[in-house]
């Protein structure tokens, strides 16, 4: 998903739901005892007043937009 084009699913504050960003890396998380691994994506936020802004987000909370 690294330099995919995504959108946003879920409004927080600060940044609209609907808004567009670039994956640029991927960490992964976990917890004690999490048997699954998951991962935390940074995202490169454009459409916003204040320019290159990133933020993380979870797989769940991230659509990849067809070019």
């Amino acid at each position: 998903m690294i330099g995919k084009l995504v959108r946003i699913t879920r409004a927080s504050i600060g940044v609209p739901k609907g808004t567009l960003g670039l994956v640029t890396k991927r960490n992964l998380g976990s917890r004690a005892g999490d048997e699954s691994p998951w991962y935390v994506y940074e995202v490169l936020l454009c459409c916003l007043p204040s320019a290159h802004r990133e933020r993380r987000y979870l797989e769940r909370d991230l659509e990849e937009v067809e070019v």
